[in-house]
């Protein structure tokens, strides 16, 4: 059982990810009774005995919709409370010059499990180097966003029925893409997986990723043509160009920011049984008249997170016990 969730590669054992994604499973199965069902009055009964009586601290210095607000509906429904320290750069000691290490330390004072979101890559390895409670990696800038990359295999697997033998194109800002680059390590579970990296030049995948996916012996393709893959692709997924990562690097960001955008022409070309996926937010890169065509996957995704949260605190706390 893992102490804390930092990277995606912690997730590789097929073994482990079957049992988050079977308690995700039993989670929605609960959700989807009528609210007057028995089974479900009893099942939500025994779920929040999960984290009865404890606290879980949301620690964000950076902005965030669906992934705070669905961990703070997945500890409700575990029966915890929640304590928030949203925007902590501005609004907690932080903008005194606290550190990181200094505020988790306190923050463990106060919680049994700590999510921590943060801009600068590492800072969750660092958090948890000095934490006595779990430490889940909501995001550490460009590096990693490891429940996210969990959410979104689930996703796959629940749409398709399985995540073998699929041709993937990971499309945008795959330099900065944190979601990107977890979803990456974490595609090593599959077999048979053909990736389609599709971006600018300025914002190909970085090295340490492409050698890693050539140590795995996983195919992968680069190109900046997106409509040369749509065709091909099992799952077709966006992300948006980060204008945030290219600080004063104006210039480049107008120059690359509307490298892709899909409206319902483009997703037509896609196959009618493939999936378009999106951790969000969007900006132009999908079109809102994507949204209800069938290929259109990604606000399934973020209801999926609330499910797949939920397993991942379950197995935090059942692992705090043994």
């Amino acid at each position: 059982m893992v102490q804390h969730i930092l990277t995606a590669s912690q997730f590789k054992d097929r073994e482990l990810l079957g049992e988050i994604f079977s308690r995700a499973n039993y989670f929605q199965e609960i959700h989807l009774l009528p609210k007057n069902d028995q089974v479900r009055k009893d099942a939500r009964k025994k779920i929040r005995e999960t984290l009865d009586d404890q606290s879980v601290g949301i620690f964000f210095y950076e902005p965030s919709t669906r992934t705070g607000s669905s961990f703070q509906r997945a500890v409700h429904n575990l029966g915890g409370e929640v304590i928030k320290s949203e925007n902590a750069g501005q609004f907690s000691s932080a903008i005194k010059g606290e550190s990181i290490e200094d505020s988790i330390k306190t923050m463990e004072k106060y919680a049994e499990i700590i999510i921590l979101r943060h801009p600068e890559i590492g800072s969750a390895s660092r958090a948890a180097a000095v934490s006595q409670v779990p430490i889940i990696n909501a995001g550490d800038g460009a590096g990693e966003h490891p429940t996210q990359a969990l959410l979104d295999l689930y996703t796959i697997q629940r749409e398709i029925g399985t995540f073998d033998n699929l041709k993937i194109a990971l499309v945008g800002d795959l330099l900065n893409g944190r979601t990107i680059h977890s979803l990456t390590q974490l595609l090593e579970v599959a077999q048979n997986t053909e990736l389609f990296l599709v971006a600018p030049d300025p914002l190909q995948l970085p090295e340490k990723y492409r050698k890693m996916l050539q140590a795995k012996n996983i195919k992968f393709r680069e190109t900046d043509s997106l409509a040369e893959v749509l065709p091909h692709a099992d799952v077709v997924y966006m992300t948006r160009i980060q204008k945030e990562r290219f600080g004063t690097d104006t210039a480049l960001y107008e120059q690359v920011k509307n490298s892709f955008i899909l409206g319902p022409e483009e997703v037509n070309k896609m196959q009618k049984d493939a999936i378009l996926m999106h951790p969000l937010p969007r900006v132009n890169e999908i079109s809102p008249e994507v949204d209800k065509l069938p290929q259109a996957r990604y606000f399934d995704q973020v209801e999926n997170g609330v499910y797949i949260r939920m397993s991942l605190l379950e197995h935090l706390a059942q692992a705090a016990t043994t």
